[in-house]
C-alpha cells in the first residue's frame, strides 16, 4: 500500500458514521450485511448510509455483492490488514534526528 492510497483510507474512515459502519461490518464477519440491517443497528437514514458506503467501497474497505435485490455488504479483511501493515511496517524501528 502506498501512502496515497492509505491516506485515502484513513479520510474514509475519518468520519464517526463511517468508521461505525465499518466496525459493524468488521463484527458482522463473514455473513455480512444488507442496507436495511446497517440501519437498524446504527439507526441511521437510508440515504446518509448509502453515502457512506459508498465512501467506504470507493476506497476498497468495503465490497458489495447482489443478490437478488439484497445488496450484502462486507469489511474487505484484505485492504484492511494492508492497511494495518502499512500504518505499523516500521514500527519501532527509529529515526535518525539530524544535527544542525
Amino acid at each position: 500500500m502506498d501512502e496515497i492510497t492509505a491516506a485515502k483510507s484513513l479520510s474514509a474512515l475519518g468520519h464517526e458514521a463511517r468508521l461505525s459502519v465499518y466496525r459493524l461490518l468488521v463484527r458482522a464477519g463473514d455473513s455480512g450485511l444488507n442496507v436495511g440491517e446497517i440501519g437498524q443497528h446504527l439507526v441511521i437514514p437510508p440515504s446518509t448510509l448509502a453515502h457512506h458506503l459508498s465512501a467506504l467501497v470507493d476506497v476498497g474497505l468495503v465490497r458489495q455483492m447482489r443478490s437478488g435485490r439484497e445488496i450484502r455488504n462486507y469489511a474487505n479483511y484484505d485492504s484492511m490488514a494492508k492497511l494495518v501493515d502499512f500504518l505499523t511496517l516500521e514500527c519501532c524501528v527509529g529515526v535518525q534526528v539530524s544535527q544542525s
